[in-house]
This record gives structure tokens, sequence and C-alpha cells, in this order.
């Protein structure tokens, strides 16, 4: 098949109906985790991860690839001089719809930007990147810690601060641009509330409409609605997530989740989205303008934190212990589905988004679920059992069929990898009936990121190798450093469950 018509593919997938489903378990789990490998060690260089029999896993790109000017030249990529294995953190891949390029987001502290990797070129370039100002506090030309990437329903990208930097959002206007003959335009989009940002995601229902997290422990979720979708920097109105039980069950927003009175309160059940801003965008009575920039401190003890923190503290946001990455959904009533993890409290939570209209500027009603949790979920149900734990979920991917997988933060231990996880929800009701033990990742001082199923190539994923300690090139010379891995399904046992996945549309592109 030639890129050509792949690209034309993957546009036409991009834009197929969003199906909701679930599928039984098409692979033989996992039963423990994998074992730490030496820094750029054979199997760091060759095959980073244990999988189930029939997947083969490719690197796509690494730091030191690119950096190679012998088997790279004319390459670039981002790396923060002095920052050791935080120098360029790949981190949440974004995809063009048509599954020929992927952008990597870099989490490094200062001097974060994006770097575009040509697929079938192979070739990486970078799109922006930031000046160090950082160092010095001076943020006028620099970024730190991009997290989460998304290709946007307007063919651009967006990119976000998370713990550096000022909580702020960043629209890349000509992702695709032709770096040798035109300049990439970026701006802050003003109108997304400051957040330590992570998971953002588009409704798959409607254009106008976004959510986002902010990742604390007492770390909010919202929505925002715009009156013109085609334009992000227009007036939207902001929403917080409030469970309706939160705070006559003794709940107090501003604390951490299992803080206190928190520890007890009710944060499942039904819930409102509580306006923070009118249809213009301007803050309500008694609420701290949730557009400031600032640091990602506690706003119970600083007055220059980012504005969203406080903002939904004001209103009576829910608080959940790290909410991460997210994915929009359908379940099996039609309903729309927000997933997110919340890393503190080992689990993945499902909203279901209730009584949604056309209609612009409209709160609604929502109910909090727990979608699957290391403590209350089988795993590997029906198969061997597997001594590994669901510890600290941070990401989520989600495939052509409508299954979710869950991503670790870290390793379980300085000797023991972290994991990937499926997750069985065969009734598509937003609750799982089991978690299996699908990827373990065995390379020293790592973590699994960014992991996104091609919208052109339904039978393939990606996902990064983030921070491993042979990112520090004062500690490993010539290290192999962050990578990209791609994995490819064409041999796996199940074959039905291949041309399932084949035949599949896959979600809307934001979703990833």
């Amino acid at each position: 098949m030639t890129s050509q018509f792949k690209v034309m593919m993957g546009a036409a997938l991009a834009a197929a109906p969003v199906l909701q489903a679930g599928t039984e378990t098409w692979f033989t789990p996992l039963t423990q985790s994998a074992a730490v490998v030496a820094p750029n060690a054979v199997a760091e260089l060759s095959a980073p991860w244990i999988a189930p029999e029939g997947l083969e896993q490719i690197n796509w790109v690494s730091l030191a690839e690119v950096e190679n000017s012998i088997l790279s030249p004319g390459q670039s990529i981002v790396r923060a001089a002095g920052q050791g294995t935080s120098a360029s953190m790949f981190d949440m891949l974004a995809m063009h719809p048509g599954g020929s390029h992927i952008f990597i987001p870099h989490e490094s502290p200062v001097g974060a930007g994006v770097t575009r990797y040509d697929i079938y070129a192979n070739k990486a370039e970078v799109l922006f990147q930031g000046d160090l100002g950082g160092l010095n506090n001076n943020w006028a030309n620099d970024w730190g810690a991009f997290d989460p990437c998304r290709w946007t329903p307007n063919q651009t990208i967006i990119t976000a601060e998370e713990w550096a930097g000022q909580g702020r959002v960043i629209e890349v206007l000509n992702p695709m641009a032709d770096l040798a003959t035109e300049t990439i335009q970026i701006r802050e989009l003003n109108r997304i509330p400051n957040v330590s940002h992570e998971g953002i995601n588009f409704s798959i229902k409607f254009k106008n409409t976004l959510y986002f997290i902010d990742e604390w422990n007492s770390g909010s979720i919202y929505k925002m609605v715009w009156s013109d979708s085609k334009d992000y920097t227009k007036p939207a109105q902001v929403f917080v997530l409030s469970v309706d039980a939160f705070i006559s069950s003794g709940g107090i927003p501003a604390n951490n989740y299992n803080e206190g009175a928190n520890a007890t309160a009710t944060r499942e059940g039904a819930a409102t989205w509580v306006p923070l801003t009118d249809k213009l965008g301007v803050p309500l009575a008694g609420i701290t303008d949730p557009f400031r920039n600032g640091p990602t401190n506690d706003p119970r003890t600083n007055s220059d934190t980012m504005g969203g923190r406080p903002a939904a503290d004001d209103a009576g946001g829910t608080p959940y212990g790290r909410p991460e990455d997210m994915i929009v959904s359908k379940l099996a009533n039609g309903n729309e589905v927000v997933y997110i993890t919340t890393t503190s409290e080992n689990k993945v939570i499902s909203i279901e988004i209730l009584n949604t209209t056309k209609g612009l500027h409209k709160a609604g009603q929502a109910v909090v679920r727990t979608y699957c949790s290391n403590s209350g979920t089988p795993k590997n149900l029906g198969f061997p059992s597997t001594t590994g734990t669901l510890g600290s979920p941070d990401n989520l991917a989600i495939d052509a069929l409508g299954n979710l997988y869950v991503i670790e933060d870290a390793p379980n231990s300085s000797s023991t990898g972290g994991d990937i996880w499926f997750v069985r929800d065969t009734n598509n009701d937003g609750v799982a009936e089991s978690i299996d033990h699908f990827l373990s990742l065995r390379v020293n001082g790592s973590e699994a990121t960014g992991m996104i199923f091609n919208p052109g190539v339904p039978s393939e994923f990606h996902v990064a190798v983030q921070h491993p300690s042979s990112t520090d090139l004062t500690a490993v010379p010539n290290g192999f450093g962050d990578a990209v891995w791609t994995f490819n399904l064409e041999n796996i046992p199940n074959q039905d469950f291949l041309r399932s996945l084949k035949r599949g549309r896959l979600r809307t592109l934001t979703n990833q």
C-alpha cells in the first residue's frame, strides 16, 4: 500500500461513525511483570517489552538514532541540555489522521517542544521548542513539561504544560508545514484554564466541547463549550465536575482526595457540571480567574497558583487523586463516556455523560463510576493468574474495536518494570469485568507512555519509552535514550480478532 493511499484511507477511517464495543481478551495474558535490564542492554535496544505470542516490536525512532549525524543527517529532536534523564522525555504521542506522522511532545522541565516524525521517510524534525529561559523563571519564550498532544477537529495539534511552565495550552496551526519553506505558527489558547494538563480530549458528539483534567492530588475534571468550534481562541464557557453528594457527605474541594473527611466522602454517583464562567468565558462571582498563569503549587498556601485549580475549589469541584489521561468513547446505551486514570488511587473511573443536547452552554448531568481498579477488579479472569499489580495507572489507549488499554506510570520497583493492561468490558457498560496483563517493560529507569493505535493501519500501535537511564549521556555514554516503538499484530494467533480489528472503524482521532 502506498503512503498516499494510506493517508487517504486513514482520513476516511477517522471520519467514520464511532463504534461502541468491547471484545473478549484476544491474547494469552502475562503471569508476571518483567525484570529490568541494565541500561543499553540488548533487550533495551531490540525488544524492551515482554509481550504475548505473535506481537512484533520494532523501534521507529530514538534519541540515539536522530542524534547520530552519520545515521540521520538533517534530522533534529528536542533535547534540553543538562537535564539528565529529563532532557527529552517523549510523552503523549499524537498521529496524523492518515497515520503518516507521529507528533512527540517533550516533557523536559525547560526548553520543551514538539518533534514531528515522518514514519515513511524515517525523519524527525523539531516543529518548535523553548529557549531555556525557564532556567531563570522567564517563560516568555519557553515552555516546560509538555505532556498531552492531540490532533484536533480543526486539523491542528494542541500540547500543554503539566508540572513545569505556567499551565498553558499551545496550538500548532500548521503541524504539517514544510519546514524548508514554511514557518511553524503557534499560539497560546488563553480561553482554556491553566492547570497541570495531561488528559485533554474533544467530545465525540460535539466538536465545540472539550474535556480536560488537573493532575493534582486534589485534581478536578473540567469541560468547556465554545460558541465557535472553528477557533479555540473564541469565547467559551467552562465547567467543573461536582459529585452531587460530595460536599453533603463532608467533602472539602480544596483538600487532597484522601485527606481528612475526603477519605470517606462520596466521590462517585450522580454529578453535575458546575459553571466557572459565563457564556463569554468571564469568571462568575466568587470564582478565581481560571485563566491566570502561574506555577503548579498548592492554592491553599500560595496566591500565585495557576488559576484553574483554585477556581475549581471555589465552585465545589470534586477532587480526585492525580487524574491524568482520558479517552472519550460511547457506552452500549449510546451515551458518551469519559474514562480517566486516577494515578494515586490505582484505578480508572468512567464518567457517563447524561442529557447532552446540541444547545450551547448546557451544564448537564453525569454519573461517575469505578471502571477498573487494582483492588476491585479481577485480573486475568479465566486465564492463569498474574503476580503483576495495577500500579499508578497513567495513560489510556483505545483500539478500533473500542477496547481500552491502561498504561502504568512507572516501574513497579527498581528491579521490576511497569505494565500495560487490557480492560475487558464486553457488555460496554463502563464497569470492567477483568483487567488482563498485556505488556511489561524492562528498560531501566523508564516508563511507558503515549500508546496510540494507528488510524491508518488499525493492526498496529505505537508506544514511547520515556526517561530511561540511557537518556542521561553523562551516566550512560552513547545511551539509546527515549524511543518510540511500534507493535504489529499481523502474526498474532487470534486471527479472528485481527480481521475484526481491520474491519473496525477507528474512533475520531482526538479520542486517541
